[in-house]
């Protein structure tokens, strides 16, 4: 990807594109006669494409597992659920697209959906000392409808009706908004979503109503571990200083304080608006397969009307060294809600954001957070006293803002690094590398794939608050300028004695008699003992074992040079094509599927291999079998993932990525990267499983892991209702509860490693190739397919499934209820599940228009009206091949009971019901379309592409082009199709289970539950 600088009117950008060879964008700065600032970005490509063919989504894959819980908790993998769209870390958001983006990878519908984003430069910052969370609660309300578009959701319906996604956030100094659309609506869209920002409604009578979602985003943080040490960490501020301020908001903050204070929130409400939400310091970035000057005409007509009042700026850099007060540098025992060991180890500079150019805290992070040889961590995970290092800056508003910049290191300790703690801090180094690291940034930057637009208009608009214009594109990324002065004056600052320390246990229950006022956070103050301080600050013995990083063997040296012929080669057209699908022969104990994209051969582009390998261990599932082969697969894959993280550590810092994930019936091993260096990554993987080894410390130290991440997942309700529908669903699946029991009885390290043996004795190895794979390298096909000449395994003397069997329920409604296991928690969650069967195409892709029909409704009904919690959705299921649909509400026990809530999610779906019958053949043949549409989207990276062709792969279906084949039988539905289909599935003899989380004493046993059904399938009823 090449940039320009913005000096010029007009500059252009492209980016490497999975279906064509670049993407160019155009850009335009321009500043509006009220002051508003707008970039215009064009990915006018030449003749445009006609009305129909534009197209937008966002994507989820249809058939991807469900890993990213295990990624965010450090999980070693038990997900077995297809579910599209249920994403685990975005589930049941404002915008979650439950239907799955369905993009199309068809070189002849190459468009990309608009995208526009604004940024207002205030925020939480600006709160009014009487009423906290008002900046945020001001988000929430503007899109309740404008004078001109007075519907309260009448924007999310239309984005909906359109393909169309819709989002915002606070930070301590700025609100961002942001939307996309298809490309033919965006106009409409635009000056829809302009009315917000020019004569938002504001009524009073959703005021009320809102808050109760405010209220509730705030109850589904406060279990959250990062929140509450942000918001402890807030409250060390200096009296008086924004950061000690309630940025949430909540019920009490907004409603019920105000009117024990007789304060009108309605009027407080809109004279923040107008006071703030001035054009002169908003910040405007749209995206649009338009020309130039025709998105220029629409910028200046719409937005021309945002209001300039004329005030000053919220300006708060007067307001420095926020924590140089007696409550910092001490150490804080803090109470966590999920089991684990931290250290926090925090020093508040000043503002670093006027050194951009230079970066000097990303050159520190670089130094603390190396894994290599060498390195700290390194150095404690030999001692058995770490998992995990991170260091540096976040650069959100929390850790980077006006009036401070945030320098922290968070180690994940083990049990016997929590015993020393002193000596682990003890432990951290004063030097310095200032090489490698601006080429790695360079290379990072030059050859990334095209984001999605909505996600490049957010960051860019945001941009254009921070830098000048020159750097709007590249001022977050590159690092432009090497300065040692700098630098080493920033390095100056991280002195032991500067130093605030957390540390999260939780052995500290019983001993923290503080809390914390929004969250409720258990703590203790204490200073740092005289004698530690001395251990830190005094003359330092070089520990010989923490060394500088060796040069990098797979950071490319020349690609300033190949990225000058990469220029030279487009601009005189010097192109290669290779193309899919293929498919390679080889042994049959190992079937690779070889996906090959149109790329260009030259330079290096991205390539994605991917690699299942099964085992049939994994299905011995009897409950007398000690310890479960589940169990010690998710040892095995932890204690390999601990093998490999230093001698990988290189490649990740090249940008070559790598994945394990132990999944339901094997093993996953991704890998991505520069094609010439991915080979060596994808071997010393395989060499590490084939050599596999663990030490008794290493054992120790993971089995006692493994028990808290199973506890952590299990405390989120979400995780838990999603655990009990599974166990109830799946036959022969193991529940997390059973895992962690299983764990505690105690797996041996003689136990593991004769599993290892055998595990590796029989597989079945399935792959996927994808990317930039041509002639030249297809000589080292050998090297990603005949992996059996390194791990030495047979064939399976059996086949062995890839998804569960699936329990048919009875044809009445089932419920189960259990109990929430975080006491302190009082989030609730019920899922309204109605079970279809065995999936076919066609009526996957029905029951995708039927999610595509509900979601807004389903929104409007349960959360804007009946005000049940923030996250209400529905969702489209696949469960190991079996359909079904769903609603699902997260609210609060302390609100509303959980019989209430199903009670609410039947009168939608009755009321839903009602409004599909009334439903009009055009609006049928729209929400049709706007499917399609999705569907018929290109690929915005090669990512896209890899998780669908993965999806068939991993699954044993093969059907490469089912997004055709789903467009097809789009087009010939029928409304009485879909209403005959719904109405079946809510009738008498409907298949229905509901799981109720809630922290209320109520707990059906899930054993007896589930032996129940269980006698009903043997008889003969399983899907």
């Amino acid at each position: 990807m090449k940039a320009v600088n913005l000096n010029d009117a007009t500059v252009f950008f492209f980016f490497l594109s999975p279906q064509w060879f670049f993407t160019f964008l155009f850009h335009r700065y321009i500043v509006l006669d009220n002051g508003l600032r707008a970039l215009l970005i064009s990915d006018y490509n030449g003749p445009m494409a006609s009305e129909d063919d534009t197209s937008d989504g966002e994507d989820e894959g249809e058939e991807e597992e469900e890993e990213e819980e295990e990624e965010e908790e450090g999980e070693s993998g038990d997900e077995s659920e297809d579910e599209s769209g249920e994403d685990d870390e975005h589930q049941g958001s404002d915008d979650d697209d439950q239907e799955g983006k369905k993009k199309k990878g068809n070189a002849e519908k190459q468009v990309l959906s608009s995208a526009a984003a604004l940024c207002v430069g205030v925020g939480s910052f600006s709160d009014p000392g009487d009423l906290p969370g008002l900046a945020h609660f001001l988000e929430h309300m503007v899109f309740m409808g404008s004078e001109k578009y007075p519907s309260e959701n009448g924007f999310d319906a239309f984005l909906k009706k359109h393909g169309g996604s819709d989002n915002a956030s606070t930070d301590c100094e700025r609100t961002i908004f942001q939307f996309d659309v298809q490309r033919k609506n965006f106009k409409e869209a635009l000056d829809r979503w302009a009315q917000f920002f020019i004569c938002p409604l504001m009524i009073r009578d959703a005021i009320d109503r809102e808050v109760e979602a405010v209220d509730s985003e705030y109850q589904l943080a406060k279990p959250s571990d990062s929140h509450r040490k942000e918001m402890l960490f807030g409250s060390l501020a200096k009296p008086g200083h924004p950061m000690g301020k309630f940025c949430w908001g909540n019920a009490q903050t907004l409603k019920q304080e105000p009117k024990k204070q007789k304060i009108n929130v309605y009027k407080r409400l809109r004279a923040f608006w107008k006071k703030h939400y001035s054009a002169h310091y908003m910040t405007l970035a749209v995206q649009s397969k338009e020309k130039l000057d025709t998105l220029e005409e629409w910028v200046r007509e719409i937005f021309s009307k945002v209001p300039n009042n004329g005030l000053p700026k919220p300006d708060f850099s007067d307001m420095l060294d926020p924590f140089d007060t007696p409550a910092f540098c001490k150490l804080y025992r803090v109470v966590p809600v999920r089991k684990v060991h931290a250290l926090n180890i925090t020093w508040a500079l000043p503002p670093q954001e006027k050194y951009y150019r230079v970066k000097p805290l990303h050159y520190i992070s670089w130094l603390i957070g190396h894994e290599g040889t060498g390195s700290i961590l390194s150095l404690l995970r030999k001692k058995c006293w770490a998992l995990a290092l991170f260091g540096g800056n976040s650069e959100t508003g929390f850790d980077q803002n006006t009036t401070y910049s945030i320098f922290s290191i968070s180690i994940t300790l083990t049990d016997e690094g929590f015993q020393n703690f002193y000596q682990v801090k003890k432990t951290l180094p004063s030097f310095l590398p200032f090489i490698s690291i601006q080429r790695i940034e360079a290379n990072e930057f030059h050859y990334q794939e095209q984001i999605d637009p909505i996600e490049y208009v957010e960051d860019i608009c945001e941009n254009m608050q921070l830098f000048p214009k020159e750097d709007f594109l590249t001022g977050d990324q590159l690092m432009f300028e090497f300065s040692p002065e700098v630098i080493s004056a920033a390095l100056s600052l991280l002195t032991p004695e500067k130093a605030n320390l957390m540390l999260l246990s939780p052995e500290h229950e019983g001993q923290c008699p503080l809390r914390e006022k929004w969250f409720g956070t258990q703590y203790s103050m204490e200073d740092i003992p005289p004698e530690w301080m001395e251990r830190w600050t005094g003359d330092l013995q070089l520990n010989n074992d923490l060394h500088l990083p060796a040069e990098n063997k797979f950071i490319d040296l020349f690609s300033n040079y190949v990225f000058v012929l990469f220029i030279t080669l487009i601009l005189f057209g010097c192109f290669a094509f290779i193309f899919p699908p293929s498919v390679l022969p080889s042994p049959s104990y190992i079937l690779t599927p070889l996906c090959l994209s149109r790329r260009l051969v030259y330079p290096p582009a991205p390539l994605s291999v991917r690699l299942f390998l099964i085992s049939r261990l994994l299905f011995n599932l009897s409950p007398c079998c000690r310890p479960p082969s589940v169990v010690l697969f998710d040892l095995l894959v932890n204690i390999l993932g601990h093998n490999l993280a230093e001698p990988a550590y290189e490649a990740e810092v090249a940008q070559l990525e790598y994945k394990l994930v132990a999944a339901e019936h094997g093993l996953f091993i991704k890998v991505k990267g520069f094609n010439h260096k991915l080979p060596l990554l994808f071997h010393l993987i395989i060499d590490h499983l084939a050599d596999f080894s663990a030490s008794p410390g290493v054992f120790s130290m993971f089995a006692e892991q493994l028990k808290k991440t199973y506890f952590n997942i299990l405390i989120k309700p979400d995780k838990l209702s999603k655990d009990v529908r599974l166990l109830i669903l799946e036959h022969s699946r193991w529940s997390m509860v059973e895992k962690y029991q299983a764990l505690t009885a105690g797996p041996t390290m003689e136990e593991l490693m004769e599993f290892s043996r055998r595990f590796r004795a029989e597989l079945y190895a399935e792959g996927l190739v994808q990317g930039n794979f041509n002639s030249a390298v297809s000589g080292q096909r050998s090297r990603f397919i005949h992996i059996s000449s390194k791990l030495q395994f047979s064939k399976l003397s059996e086949e062995v499934p890839v998804m569960f069997r699936v329990v048919e329920l009875p044809p009445k409604h089932h419920i189960c209820k259990v109990k929430s296991l975080n006491k302190g928690d009082a989030n609730s969650e019920v899922t309204v599940y109605y079970q279809s069967g065995p999936k076919a195409l066609r009526e996957h892709t029905l029951m995708e228009l039927l999610v595509m029909h509900m979601d807004e409704p389903c929104f409007d009904f349960l959360r804007t009206k009946e005000t049940l919690g923030y996250h209400v959705y529905p969702t489209c299921r696949n469960t190991s091949g079996v359909l079904g649909f769903s609603v699902t509400v997260e609210t609060q026990a302390t609100k509303f009971n959980t019989e209430l809530v199903e009670l609410k999610i039947e009168e939608f779906l009755a009321s839903f019901g009602e409004k599909l019958n009334a439903l009009t053949e055009e609006a049928f043949t729209t929400q049709v379309t706007a499917l399609v549409k999705l569907k018929e989207c290109e690929d915005t990276h090669l990512g896209e592409e890899v998780d669908r062709n993965w999806a068939e792969v991993a699954t044993q279906q093969y059907v490469f082009d089912r997004l055709n084949r789903e467009i097809e039988a789009l087009k010939q539905m029928t409304k009485a199709e879909l209403i005959s289909w719904f109405q079946d599935h809510r009738g008498q003899n409907s298949h229905k289970l509901s799981v109720h989380v809630s922290n209320v004493s109520i707990l059906f046993f899930l054993s007896a539950f589930r032996t129940s059904l269980n006698s009903y399938a043997e008889s003969g009823s399983r899907c």
